[in-house]
């Protein structure tokens, strides 16, 4: 009981901090826990959400941050916020379905809250996004397993 909480524990930070702007990659251990003796459905469920409310700090880094941009401790490279802004200018907060992608996914999070997307709009699609990524990396492990 102690060891699975222990895990689920380190899984929902796992999946917190690569949602974030910290450089971390929380498939690996999804892949490992799905094909061990966890049930599916509770790595799912654990992983998305805590990938979803990482990005939700992002969005909240976004709303207030922005005006730090040009700052040396900035987070964000210049250029990989101006992509991450030309793709959401350019297709909207559609570019959220993006946000589980590596290397422009966390910065789209970070420009939707600098372009104030009313986070109703912003949880729907990101939550969409990344608990549908999860899906399909257990469907692809579990049906090779």
């Amino acid at each position: 009981m102690v060891e699975d909480l222990a895990v689920y524990g380190g899984l929902f930070m796992a999946a917190f901090i690569a949602a974030t702007l910290l450089p971390a990659q929380s498939e690996a251990l999804v892949v490992g826990l799905l094909l061990s003796d966890y049930a599916p459905w509770l790595v799912l469920a654990v992983a998305s959400v805590g990938n979803v409310l990482g990005s939700v700090v992002n969005w909240f880094l976004g709303r207030g941050i922005e005006r730090f941009r040009d700052r040396r401790w900035f987070p964000v490279r210049p250029a990989t916020l101006a992509r991450a802004e030309g793709w959401y200018r350019r297709y909207g907060r559609w570019s959220l379905m993006l946000a589980w992608a590596p290397i422009i996914g966390d910065p789209l999070t970070v420009v939707a809250g600098v372009l104030r997307e009313p986070f109703a709009m912003f949880l729907l699609l990101v939550g969409i996004a990344k608990i549908g990524r999860y899906l399909v990396l257990a469907a692809a492990t579990l049906g090779l397993a």
